[in-house]
């Protein structure tokens, strides 16, 4: 059976994780500072089944390198900390986490490895490989299966839209404005990371592999289908409300709604998993 208390916790923390690094870097600090609290203090609530983890000197002398390299590179190249820093930095504090004397410390660090390294593999394939061979996927996903869907939404409700780019919508209501669809718009970021912490749940916890697939598959839709209300509430809010506000609500949009998906995931995977058994 999945654990579904020890899930939620982990995608709870996951979403205050996210939450606190959006508000820091483009929001409100103390809330960021709040969520980051919060998500330590739930960190010690977990639960992790699994084996024991063994000390190891190793991952400790490579997490202080990968995580100095991180702040090397951003001082050095004068740059703000993005999405793959902080994943690659909980990459580094979760090997330094497996040489702590605590076993369950050790076990979260095995967890934040599993999650911050699928993650940073996805990163890696979709964002720059694909850029270096010049593989235009992630640009045709966000006009395909965002852009178009979440017009098409906008239109149904009565709101003129029009695509005037492969990633951009001219909406004219309250002002006109411009919108680009791309980055963490396409969802893939988030998704990215509900991928990361099921396989890194499964493997903490022994999922069977069938339901492990459930779970991935469950999470990408959701994930998607969230991603799709995200972006059409934020066309409705620039309509009426302007450029200004919708900027506003982008900015604490994403890690709210990241939370509320995580209720449904757990709420549909509760009721098919019975089909699965």
């Amino acid at each position: 059976m999945i654990d579904y208390r020890n899930l939620a916790v982990f995608l709870l923390i996951l979403a205050l994780f996210l939450g606190a690094t959006v508000e820091i870097s483009e929001g409100l600090i103390p809330i960021g500072v709040i969520l980051f609290i919060i998500a330590v203090i739930l960190i010690s609530k977990i639960e992790i089944k699994g084996g024991k983890v063994k000390q190891s000197k190793y991952r400790l002398i490579l997490g202080v390198s990968v995580v100095m390299a991180v702040i090397v590179y951003n001082i050095k190249t004068n740059s703000t900390l993005g999405t793959l820093d902080m994943m690659t930095t909980l990459f580094g504090i979760s090997l330094i986490a497996q040489d702590l004397n605590k076993e369950d410390i050790r076990k979260m660090g095995l967890f934040g490895m599993y999650m911050s390294g699928v993650f940073i593999i996805l990163f890696l394939i979709f964002f720059s490989m694909f850029n270096r061979f010049n593989i235009d996927l992630i640009h045709q996903f966000d006009h395909h299966f965002v852009l178009l869907p979440t017009v098409f939404i906008i239109k149904a409700a009565g709101i003129p839209i029009h695509v005037i780019g492969t990633e951009t919508v001219y909406i004219q209501g309250v002002e006109e404005m411009s919108v680009i669809i791309g980055g963490p718009c396409s969802g893939l970021y988030s998704m990215f990371l509900l991928i990361a912490t099921v396989i890194a749940y499964s493997r903490m916890e022994r999922v069977e592999r069938k339901k492990v697939m459930l779970l991935l598959a469950i999470a990408v839709l959701v994930a998607y289908i969230a991603n799709l209300t995200r972006v059409v509430i934020l066309y409705i809010v620039g309509f009426f409300y302007g450029v200004d506000t919708m900027m506003l609500v982008h900015v604490h949009l994403g890690w709210i709604i990241f939370i509320v998906v995580m209720f449904i995931l757990l709420s549909i995977i509760k009721r098919f998993e019975r089909f699965v058994d």
